[in-house]
């Protein structure tokens, strides 16, 4: 199968062979001294500096060379290895929001959401001509995921969306987005980002939950995770009453008709395309429509839309093989019993009480004076 730079070999590989002569380039990475690019959606080091830094390390025999640890990065935390489950201290997460809106993003109420009334019938999705993603209007219950990086840049790295629960405070998105050698404590959701406004408020997370086997070995076929979040800063009721929420749904047979949509990172609206979800392998989907760059990773994948609410019911979110894929195709870890049961974990877990680390403060979060929004 012809690939883009965002194929199975790495972007930076010189050995690559699996390209034809017409794949599109890769999206460019961040400028000298941001953070470099890895994979669709995801900062990290790049496999060419890693196998070099690897074998210095070898060559002095020193064992201090240690990349990307959590126990070095303020910005990570533990959690709990053993279960994958992470509670988050409130205060991070509002002082994560506020360096968003130090930035040129502002809260400004957005229409409200259509409300289910149970009496709508869900559509087949039509294929998308040409086949590719394209710009889409923003859906209340899907978002951008915000990591405010060292200078409090306001930037989204990743993509998520409300998920039907018992609480109604339940985010999903991809495992690699949140939990990179130890817990993202800096994450923001803004559900129906456009134009620089957050319509449906900043949202932060109370608890992170990925399956322990993506927290030892990032095994692609568990790249999930179920996020419970509350409103940044101020008390209210939770999001899926805001937003409206996708049904979530286990073991789909694949090949149905879906919509997937994602945020890249350097826009402030979504794109969206119309295909099918086929089945890649037993534990895997694969959505083969170009145009999702980086950014896009968590995007929800959906069938049976209501066309009343926009909601629809949730099959995959961008991830797994490959940490998302590259620029021709999307792949998803397939929502089997694996998934359904990190679901009912996240659902049944504590969201509050957790206690504030050690060595975070408003200078580690990066905020900054507030400055005027865009309008």
């Amino acid at each position: 199968m012809t690939t883009s730079e965002r194929g199975t070999a790495p972007a930076d590989d010189p050995g690559r062979t699996d390209e034809g002569p017409g794949a599109p380039p890769a999206p460019g990475c961040p400028a000298p001294g941001g953070p470099p690019c890895t994979g669709r959606g995801r900062p990290g080091v790049p496999l060419r500096t890693s196998l070099a830094l690897g074998v210095v390390a070898i060559v002095v025999g020193s064992a201090a060379l240690a990349l990307r640890s959590s126990s070095h990065d303020p910005y990570l935390a533990a959690g709990d290895p053993s279960s994958g489950a992470y509670l988050a201290p409130p205060a991070e997460g509002d002082r994560a929001a506020a360096a968003v809106l130090s930035g040129p993003y502002v809260e400004r109420p957005g229409p409200l959401v259509p409300v289910r009334r149970g009496t709508a019938t869900a559509v087949p999705t039509s294929v998308s001509r040409p086949l590719m993603a394209t710009p889409a209007e923003p859906a209340p219950a899907v978002g951008a995921l915000f990591s405010p990086d060292d200078d409090g840049n306001p930037v989204h790295h990743c993509t998520a969306s409300v998920v039907h629960s018992p609480a109604g405070d339940l985010v999903v998105t991809a495992a690699h987005c949140v939990h990179d050698d130890g817990f993202r404590t800096r994450l923001v959701f803004a559900p129906g980002l456009h134009d620089g406004v957050a319509p449906y408020g900043l949202w932060v997370p109370s608890r992170i939950d990925v399956d322990p086997r993506w927290v030892s070995n990032r095994d692609p076929d568990h790249d999930v995770a179920f996020l419970r979040v509350r409103r940044a800063g101020r008390a209210g009721g939770p999001i899926e009453d805001v937003t409206g929420a996708e049904r979530i749904r286990f073991d789909t047979p694949p090949g149905r008709p879906a919509q997937l949509t994602g945020y890249p990172e350097d826009q402030d609206r979504p794109v969206s395309c119309r295909h099918t979800a086929d089945v890649q392998s037993p534990t895997q989907l694969r959505f083969a429509c170009p145009g999702f760059p980086n950014g896009t990773s968590g995007g929800p994948m959906l069938t049976d839309l209501d066309p009343g609410t926009g909601t629809g019911s949730l099959v995959g979110v961008i991830g797994g093989l490959d940490e998302g894929g590259d620029d021709l195709v999307s792949y998803s870890s397939r929502f089997g019993a694996d998934v359904a049961a990190l679901y009912r974990r996240a659902t049944a877990g504590p969201a509050t009480k957790a206690a504030r680390p050690p060595g975070h403060g408003a200078e580690a979060l990066g905020v900054r004076p507030r400055v005027a929004p865009r309008s």
